[in-house]
């Protein structure tokens, strides 16, 4: 194996989002992820369609990389096995409810025991303490945490954003502690809990929108796609579709009036700073719009783009993988004939690599029993 974790063995007992994710992403960074499942699978073995060749494209999007094995923990001699993945692990993590492995000797403290120097990652929706026995999902986390009341047309519903953001989240922050407490291993010798709540990940993420609140009591809104403090910061209309532009201070407010010809605007008082563009955008928006109609998006974009104004055109999927193409980030890897998007992070010495494609269930199975029952090598 290869990678910034070569040798690092992970014990994977997360099932759906947030935790495949995460070690979907120590896999890449060449970590031996053993993917425990119980009989039937991770959930998102169903979750379809769309479906590649028969299996979930959901599953395969955050399993790659990984061994499976099928241990059904109410069976003593799968427990076993279980507590011995664990006892031999660098890392360990999982997302059941708090305390929900501890009926069968896999909660932190009882791992710990056996391994003192094991970091345990933990990822629930609401935390350990009076949040634990509240199932978490990321919908319930965008209602709840309020992501939900800044999404969608102020005159509209409330609306969830478009992908589970909140558990890539917190998945990212497992990931973090987990090479955080690795670092911190690797200097004193000791192992750690590393716990992490989709809850606790929404509020940190909602940023500006959090510190409006606790900084200043102010509640944000639906505002549709227009930003309370930046303006332009939004999809602005042209000759044939809306195309985002996002000019967030005085000098890229400059180049945008020069490109779209009206230079004067930019030294306008009532523009000159951007508190001013934002008090009134009102009057601003449609002296852009009546310019940005003169051409279509992608001809802007390009002319935009090429004066250091930062804009895009608003795509479909398809389109935001062709732009990846466009800017030579070559964002599909294949992994033994699987369609996969490429790793996030890039490495000058220690490059990611892409071993193993999503496991078939158990596909693992009669390797790792026979690993785990034999000797401690």
């Amino acid at each position: 194996m290869t990678g910034p974790l070569a040798g690092i063995l992970v014990a994977d007992f997360s099932r759906i989002l947030a935790g495949p994710y995460a070690t979907m992403l120590l896999a890449d960074m060449g970590a031996d992820v053993v993917k425990v499942e119980g009989p039937r699978g991770d959930d998102t073995r169903t979750w379809m369609p769309p479906v590649r060749d028969g299996v979930s494209t959901y599953y395969l999007g955050v399993n790659r990389g990984k061994r499976s094995i099928a241990l059904d923990l109410r069976d003593e001699a799968d427990a076993k096995i279980a507590r011995e993945l664990a006892r031999r692990a660098d890392v360990v993590i999982e997302n059941f409810r708090p305390g929900g492995l501890a009926k069968y000797g896999l909660d932190f403290e009882t791992v710990r025991d056996g391994n003192p120097a094991v970091i345990y990652s933990s990822i629930s929706g609401f935390g350990s303490g009076a949040g634990k026995d509240v199932p978490g999902y990321d919908l319930m986390v965008q209602a709840i945490s309020g992501l939900m009341s800044l999404t969608g047309d102020p005159a509209g519903p409330p609306y969830r954003a478009g992908i589970s953001v909140f558990d890539v989240m917190a998945g990212n922050h497992a990931t973090i502690g987990i090479l955080a407490a690795l670092r911190h291993r690797d200097a004193t010798g000791q192992g750690q809990h590393v716990e992490v709540n989709l809850l606790s990940s929404a509020l940190t993420g909602l940023v500006n929108h959090s510190s409006a609140y606790v900084a200043s009591g102010t509640v944000p809104y639906r505002m549709g796609n227009a930003h309370p403090s930046v303006f332009p910061y939004e999809p602005l209309p042209t000759a044939d579709n809306d195309l985002i532009i996002t000019a967030a201070n005085d000098g890229q407010f400059r180049k945008l009036c020069e490109v779209l010809g009206i230079p004067e605007i930019a030294d306008d008082p009532r523009f000159a700073r951007n508190a001013d563009r934002t008090e009134r955008r009102e009057e601003l928006r449609p002296i852009l719009a009546e310019q940005l109609r003169k051409r279509g998006a992608l001809e802007w974009f390009d002319l935009l783009v090429e004066a250091g104004v930062p804009s895009g055109p608003i795509n479909t999927i398809d389109g935001g993988f062709a732009m990846a193409e466009r800017f030579e980030l070559d964002p599909v890897v294949e992994v033994a004939g699987v369609p996969t998007t490429r790793h996030p992070i890039r490495f000058s010495e220690t490059p990611v690599s892409y071993r193993l494609p999503p496991p078939g269930l158990d596909e693992h199975g009669a390797e790792l029993r026979k690993w785990l029952e034999g000797p401690d090598d």
